[in-house]
């Protein structure tokens, strides 16, 4: 499956005690661009603090690329328990998000703890997938340029990094 559109660009959306908020505007467009489906899923990032989401069909992409590597691994020695213990994190620890006609979502409690999101997202487009970072936790272990997002993002909203 060849991607035809991309999460690009970054915004900051407040979340309320039961873990409502907003999806932003760029990555429902992509969404729906995609699919009829107006749902995310979300789940962990395979090597960051945060989650990562991405609409229906990236799945197929997620799937291909998981097989690659489980061969890729087989030829190297890898053992299949690293590659159940990867599809598990790409698979078994998603959840498929409705959102309504407003983008607002629930976001699952299993997902906010495991993406450490507490009052505020911060979603980065990266490409295929969209990341989604607690900002103070961005400001504190992401990279250059993933603090700076943050930084500015939060500072647009009034709030002191």
């Amino acid at each position: 499956m060849e991607i035809d559109d991309f999460f690009q660009g970054s915004a900051l959306n407040a979340v309320d005690a039961k873990g409502r908020l907003s999806v932003p505007a760029f990555v429902r467009s992509v969404i729906e661009r995609g699919s009829d489906a107006r749902a995310v899923v979300i789940g962990a990032h395979e090597i960051s603090p945060c989650l990562t989401a991405y609409g229906r069909n990236y799945a197929r992409n997620l799937y291909r690329e998981m097989e690659r590597r489980r061969l890729a691994e087989e030829e190297r020695g890898g053992t299949l328990q690293d590659h159940y213990a990867r599809a598990r994190r790409t698979f078994g620890m998603t959840e498929d998000v409705p959102y309504d006609t407003s983008g607002r979502i629930i976001l699952p409690p299993m997902m906010r703890r495991k993406g450490g999101i507490e009052d505020l997202a911060l979603f980065v487009g990266v490409g295929g997938t969209v990341e989604i970072w607690n900002p103070r936790v961005a400001l504190e272990q992401g990279d250059a340029d993933l603090r700076d997002i943050a930084a500015w993002r939060l500072e647009e909203k009034g709030i002191t990094p």
